[in-house]
């Protein structure tokens, strides 16, 4: 089957939901929040997601096999032409590509750099089938040039299979500028917790492979209420796998984050799973070769409740400057380009045992 692309036009979205592509059973359908803000939801045999084809090219919502994977947030819709944090409550969100993490003091980039919410000028669904069987692929660009310091393009995939629960998601950054850009990339996927959930991994579970991020400001060391999670972290420092399984009563507010170092499968794979208690469970795929560091970070307040298992990436979560110092921040040269790949979503009882079977191979 041929490949059919179809541009997409700001003008095929309106309050009422219209279909715009089919392939079989898959379906994808535009349409705008009650904020104004694009929205294609693309659908299968198995569940749906919502992505935001001009706004970061988000994936906002993500529901498979009867189970909503996204996050609990206090957004019920995106917000267009604001901060990181001002519409946080997607399931995917692309950071980078300039700078990304949390900003120190010395920072002067934006949490997460320009690409969570960026202003795609293109954005476009391809429809066609291969050897995993009939899919539709949004894509789109979004060029990002600021005189004197950077010109670069990022265009992401989303592929989404008739007949699949997993998604296939890419990121490619070309630099377009005549010298050489500083590249750093995050995706930040956030899954919804699942109480005595297990978390599952290719690592090896020592303190010097799973590393506690537990540098806390002064404000909260001396402040009463977050005593028992800063003494969680502590004993997080030596025992890495106390927060292997997800206890509703454990605290983790605001947050907890770790850097893991991964092992891979033989094909190159690094692979880590949420395994539910009904067997089921919430998975990523990456290549460490291309995305080194795996951040994990667990946020369970009264009104977020996210597990970013892992957000595979070039570096910490820490910011520019201080992983500059590290050197963790990776330079792309003039002219060249750069591709992420990772696959994401739900595993039934028997992938996840198999999932599960494999890991440990790794492992062991």
């Amino acid at each position: 089957m041929s490949i059919i692309t179809v541009n997409l036009d700001k003008s095929f979205f309106s309050e009422r939901e219209k279909l715009i592509v089919q392939n079989g059973n898959l379906k994808a359908f535009s349409y705008l929040f009650d904020t104004g803000v694009h929205a294609l939801r693309i659908e299968n045999n198995l569940g749906f997601i919502v992505t935001l084809p001009y706004q970061g090219q988000q994936i906002w919502d993500c529901s498979f096999l009867g189970k909503n994977l996204t996050m609990k947030s206090m957004f019920k819709e995106p917000i267009p032409n604001v901060s990181f944090g001002e519409t946080y409550g997607a399931f995917l969100l692309h950071c980078g590509a300039t700078a990304m993490g949390n900003p120190a003091e010395e920072d002067t980039h934006p949490q997460h750099g320009e690409l969570p919410n960026a202003g795609y000028q293109k954005a476009w669904l391809q429809t066609g089938e291969d050897e995993k069987g009939k899919y539709i692929t949004l894509s789109g660009s979004f060029h990002h040039v600021v005189g004197f310091e950077c010109n670069h393009i990022a265009v992401p995939k989303i592929k989404v299979y008739e007949d699949s629960s997993l998604l296939d998601v890419s990121m490619t950054i070309e630099n377009l500028k005549n010298t050489d850009m500083d590249l750093m990339y995050l995706m930040h996927i956030n899954f919804l917790p699942v109480n005595n959930s297990e978390i599952i991994y290719t690592a090896d579970y020592t303190p010097e492979k799973v590393k506690i991020h537990a540098d806390f400001p002064s404000t909260m060391s001396s402040d009463p209420k977050y005593a028992e999670l800063i003494g969680y972290a502590n004993e997080l420092k030596e025992k890495p796998e106390l927060h292997h399984v997800i206890d509703p009563t454990q605290a983790y507010n605001p947050e907890l984050v770790f850097i893991i170092e991964y092992n891979e499968d033989d094909n190159g794979d690094a692979h880590t799973m949420q395994l539910h208690p009904d067997g089921y469970s919430s998975y990523v795929s990456h290549r460490p070769s291309q995305l080194k560091y795996g951040v994990r970070w667990i946020a369970r307040t009264k009104d977020e409740d996210a597990i970013g298992i892992v957000l595979p990436a070039t570096a910490g979560h820490r910011g520019y400057l201080e992983e500059k110092e590290l050197g963790n921040v990776e330079v792309l040269p003039a002219g060249e380009k750069v591709e992420f790949n990772v696959q994401i979503g739900l595993l039934n009882p028997e992938q996840s045992q198999k999932m599960k079977e494999r890991i440990e191979a790794v492992n062991a």
